[in-house]
């Protein structure tokens, strides 16, 4: 099986070269989208078949691998995509659905170039992000990690409004939008400064070039958090945070759980210093629900996924099409006497080697000794225990950063 891939923008006149023309007038069996048929349709051979790209794409591949369409078994496909077929393209999903087969790509100029193109600016240092079918974690990345230029493909869901809309829940107002409206066509193009005002047509993408600088503190002052009924004892303590992060050693980790989260300081400090991160925060407090996403909004974490509910009580594990994968950090922020239970649980999903922190203090009154219980959970469970790490801070009680691993 071979398929020969070609870009074509939206232009209604195409150009083809040479090589391209021929290949065309010798093929036999074409697909693409209804899109891109109405306009390759006058250089199509007049025997030629035609495979729509509709969803479910099952059924398309279905179809290419019928032998019937080929004298004497299978043979060659040429496909026409939208621009670069390697650039978040049609390419990359024939390589994965036909891995054996061979593959030829003809590329035209992606969305993104022509975009840049028509405002005339250089974009070799431009960050790519694609929401087309797909949630904002690339954009709250980018976005954190404050890139000078980001392009962005869209799709019928994630529209140039909706970016505006998500940016400014947040707080990224440093960013110019510049929005390309069917790009490529000869008669339907339009260019612009984002407007909130107007009807964007599809297909379209746009560019955010920074026109400001976000300030992004190493620690959060604790004073600028919103708290759980103004409790000042309801937040980790700032230098306390960033020594908890700091021993779950999240540089080198993907999916972080932050178990009892209160006001989201943790979570909030581990998504903007690692915005690689997927964050999952769980909380039983309904209270805590608003309190979160009014701190993530002040400060600029967006991405951060809620769940509302007993940790005990949800069932594990979770499905990973949902997008919940096995955490390799968990923080415990808060156990109500039920520790050793709780860690049980995360070990049903912990991935290995991961890390399980929580820290604690030892304080008058406090009829519970989180540490007896920490201890007396990791050695039932098998758990490793790291160096403990014990901190004071001003007239606070000492705490102790507990560590162990899988």
């Amino acid at each position: 099986m071979r398929f020969i891939v070609i870009g074509i923008t939206d232009s209604r006149k195409p150009f083809f070269s040479p090589e391209v023309l021929s290949v065309i007038r010798e093929g036999k069996v074409f697909s693409g989208g209804k899109r891109h048929y109405g306009i390759v349709a006058p250089f199509l051979p007049r025997e030629a078949q035609w495979i729509d790209i509709t969803v479910p794409l099952s059924d398309v591949f279905g179809k290419y691998r019928n032998p019937s369409l080929f004298e004497g078994g299978t043979g060659t496909y040429i496909v026409f995509a939208s621009g670069d077929p390697l650039f978040y393209g049609f390419a990359n999903t024939l390589q994965r659905e036909f891995p054996e087969a061979e593959l030829q790509v003809f590329p035209a100029f992606n969305s993104l170039q022509m975009l840049a193109h028509r405002m005339r600016i250089a974009y070799q240092d431009m960050h790519v992000v694609s929401l087309t079918g797909r949630p904002w974690d690339q954009l709250d990345r980018a976005l954190i990690c404050g890139y000078p230029l980001i392009g962005c493909l869209t799709d019928r869901n994630k529209t140039p409004h909706s970016i505006r809309q998500h940016m400014a829940e947040y707080g990224y107002d440093n960013y110019m939008m510049t929005v390309g409206e069917n790009l490529g066509n000869d008669t339907l193009e339009r260019v612009g400064p984002y407007d909130a005002g107007t009807d964007y047509a599809n297909p379209n993408c746009v560019i955010l070039r920074q026109t400001g600088v976000r300030q992004l503190p190493f620690g959060i002052p604790d004073s600028q958090f919103a708290l759980l009924d103004d409790r000042q004892k309801m937040i980790t303590k700032m230098p306390i945070r960033l020594l908890t992060l700091q021993a779950l050693e999240l540089r080198n980790r993907h999916v972080f759980w932050d178990i009892g989260f209160c006001t989201g300081s943790v979570s909030i400090e581990a998504r903007l210093q690692f915005p690689h991160l997927q964050i999952e925060a769980f909380e039983v407090r309904p209270e805590c629900e608003a309190i979160i996403r009014r701190n993530a909004r002040r400060f600029g974490a967006p991405g951060i996924h809620v769940h509302m509910c007993d940790f005990l009580e949800i069932p594990l594990p979770m499905d990973e099409k949902a997008g919940m994968r096995p955490p390799d950090a968990v923080f415990i922020g808060g156990h109500g006497g039920r520790l050793r239970d709780m860690m049980r649980r995360v070990l049903t999903v912990l991935a290995p080697g991961g890390m399980i922190v929580m820290n604690s203090v030892v304080a008058p009154r406090v009829t519970t000794d989180s540490r007896q219980l920490w201890d007396q959970a990791c050695a039932e469970l098998g758990l490793k225990q790291e160096t403990p790490t014990r901190i004071q801070l001003d007239n606070h009680h000492p705490i102790t950063i507990l560590r162990c691993r899988r």
